[in-house]
């Protein structure tokens, strides 16, 4: 009885022509987001490669000159684009997709594609994962408002349940009718998702297909467990509402409160509640830092007279003229052990008030289940701010390896040479920097709470669902 109900469901549907345009226009949008998301992985790879080569040329070409000075000229380290991001690009837009790594300093990412959008572009782009946490549901919505309420108005409900046709059985197939015609639309799409995924994978060990197959899946369950929430609860409202149009303004108001008034609330209240300090802010702090000491009591005239007096005792020696090594060298790099002291503090707070802000941001999913789905498929798109991160601190890690052994070739080669150059066979010993993208388990884990909040959207939903068919009204 559950399918002839749901078969029945899904006639209803078809011969409804705002039905078959809204799901054309809805899968029309979603495919041409996957391709156009397709194209922008693609293009930005391309452009990456030549920008890394050019790069990777320009340090080996760079002639002969002091380290130091090698070490000022630096290097780019560039965030890869992950196959899954066609899908969803999160915050690569505004965190920056390239650093420069030189000596003394950690600098920021730089190259964030919003800074150079329009005005039109900056209010949305066109992505399968707008499609998905926005267009979509209300999709859901305009199916079931009157799933129902609908039934109720027309005097057919009472007909339906006078044949012996059960609330339960109702309710699950008019569920399964509206999931089929979903289906229509997403299997399609899925099939297209999976094709660009192939294509967008380069076979590599970092994110061949293989390796981002997981991410893909885990993103399709969790769209799903979404579109499961906003099935019940249409279904929900419909049982409840005395008349069709109202189940319709609930549902719609539903819909702006999830996708507009809550992330918007939740994100103001956390950059209130953890206020992450300006630009120039942190960096006159980290400028205080080097020169008073991070506790304000360590001047670097005095750290450096110290460290000094330790090296000539280390070397049994009395001036710095005697020792065995440059002290130029020496020195230099001590400047950067300390001063990657003073980042990992600085940094390590700024990175701790935006994990604080984003925990925040998840315990909004509370309200809204749009908060959960979207740190979720950010994360299993390698675009959210954990990976962020997690690239940002490998770069970092490069950055100070390379001053290193740059500083060293200078404290073990120039001697007493003041004018002490190196070549291209340093240049060219000092590996690449080569990062790999964290695994499925990985990301998994930072998303614990939002796929915790998604399966609990969807059963309550569903509960809400069932227990609001079985008290409403027939006439």
């Amino acid at each position: 009885m559950i399918v002839k109900v749901a078969h029945k469901e899904m006639l209803e549907m078809f011969r409804d022509g705002r039905f078959r345009i809204a799901g054309a226009i809805v899968l029309l949008l979603l495919t041409a987001s996957l391709l156009i998301g397709w194209k922008g992985v693609r293009d930005v790879r391309e452009q990456q490669a030549v920008a890394k080569a050019a790069d990777e040329q320009q340090w080996l070409n760079q002639g002969e000159r002091n380290p130091h000075s090698a070490a000022h000229f630096g290097k780019y380290a560039f965030k890869p684009t992950t196959p899954v991001s066609f899908l969803d690009k999160g915050l690569n837009s505004y965190l920056g997709i390239a650093v420069w790594l030189e000596a003394h300093y950690q600098n920021p990412f730089r190259y964030r594609p919003a800074e150079d959008s329009t005005v039109v572009q900056r209010f949305g782009e066109l992505t399968a994962a707008v499609v998905l946490q926005f267009l979509l549901p209300l999709l859901i919505i305009l199916l079931t408002f009157s799933t129902f309420a609908g039934e109720r108005e027309s005097g057919t409900l009472k007909q339906l349940l006078s044949i012996g046709i059960s609330k339960s059985t109702l309710t699950f197939g008019k569920a399964l009718g509206i999931c089929n015609a979903l289906m229509l639309l997403l299997i399609p799409a899925t099939l297209i998702g999976v094709a660009v995924l192939a294509l967008s994978a380069d076979g590599s060990s970092a994110d061949g297909l293989s390796s981002n197959a997981g991410r893909f899946a885990l993103m399709v369950v969790s769209y799903l467990l979404y579109f499961i929430t906003f099935t019940g609860v249409s279904i929900a409202v419909s049982a409840q509402a005395k008349q069709a149009r109202m189940a319709l303004l609930i549902l719609f108001a539903f819909w702006i409160i999830n996708g507009l008034v809550v992330p918007r609330a939740v994100s103001d209240a956390a950059q209130k509640i953890h206020p992450a300090p300006s630009h120039t802010e942190f960096w006159d702090t980290v400028r205080k830092d080097m020169s008073e000491g991070i506790d304000g009591h360590d001047p670097a005239n005095i750290r450096t007279e110290e460290a000094k007096k330790m090296l000539l005792a280390k070397y049994k020696v009395e001036k710095v003229e005697d020792l065995p090594i440059n002290f130029a060298g020496w020195s230099l790099q001590q400047g950067e052990v300390y001063g990657n002291l003073v980042f990992d503090k600085r940094y390590g707070e700024l990175w701790n008030t935006y994990e604080k802000q984003n925990g925040a941001h998840d315990t909004g999913a509370l309200f809204a289940p749009l908060l959960a789905i979207r740190s979720l498929s950010m994360s299993m798109a390698g675009t959210d701010f954990n990976h962020h991160r997690h690239f940002a601190i490998e770069a970092e890690n490069y950055r100070r390896f390379l001053n290193k052994m740059l500083n060293e070739d200078l404290m073990h080669n120039a001697g007493k040479n003041t004018q002490y150059t190196a070549n291209q066979n340093l240049w060219q010993s000092i590996p690449q920097f080569q990062y790999n993208l964290p695994t499925t388990t990985w990301a998994l884990k930072t998303q614990k709470f939002s796929f915790a909040m998604l399966i609990l959207w969807a059963s309550v939903s569903v509960g809400f669902a069932v227990w609001s068919v079985k008290k409403m009204r027939v006439d």
